[in-house]
């Protein structure tokens, strides 16, 4: 019986979904962004973010636990000095999952799950937006350095302005000379 038990089996027995989830962990470390199903990309969550809770503390301890789970050096390695160092303010929640639909061929409903500090597009999004918070009006304001800089620009325009009209002037009392004489 499975009292108890809440965990999805995936359709596998234990060996062999312990083997699926280490897969998924090992791709998702090294690419930072996997498609699969919704079903895998929950599991793989629950399986994957104790151990990005354990790289923040890089100890040998942590590392041979983190071992034990991914028997992978490499993703091992990753995870300990890259994805640690960005997920280090983090308190939780390192992985995002977005559905995309259902695949053509089972109709399996498809997800993407990534790591939230290495999406650059997410993270650009959220850093314009922190910095136009500013109050907006219908018309919009000018920066105050589009007002020093134009009023430079309206400054040299008008002290040019004058100099052609000098230059003007004195071509026109030369044609008034010219004439008379």
């Amino acid at each position: 019986m499975r009292h108890g038990k809440k965990f999805n089996h995936l359709s596998r027995k234990n060996g062999h979904r312990k083997a699926l989830l280490r897969n998924l962990s090992i791709s998702l470390v090294k690419y930072k962004r996997i498609k699969t199903t919704i079903a895998k990309a929950k599991e793989l969550r629950k399986f994957i973010e104790p151990l990005l809770t354990k790289s923040k503390n890089n100890t040998t301890h942590s590392r041979r636990v983190v071992y034990s789970y991914l028997q992978n050096k490499e993703a091992v390695t990753e995870m300990f000095t890259n994805i640690a160092s960005k997920i280090a303010a983090r308190p939780g929640g390192y992985l995002r999952i977005v559905r995309l639909g259902f695949r053509p061929s089972d109709a399996a409903e498809v997800a993407m799950i990534e790591l939230v500090d290495f999406n650059t597009v997410a993270l650009n999004a959220a850093n314009e937006a922190a910095e136009s918070d500013k109050k907006r009006t219908r018309r919009g304001r000018k920066k105050k350095s589009d007002e020093t800089s134009s009023e430079e620009v309206n400054e040299v325009v008008n002290s040019d302005n004058t100099e052609s009209n000098d230059q003007a002037n004195s071509d026109e009392s030369e044609n008034k000379d010219n004439n008379e004489a």
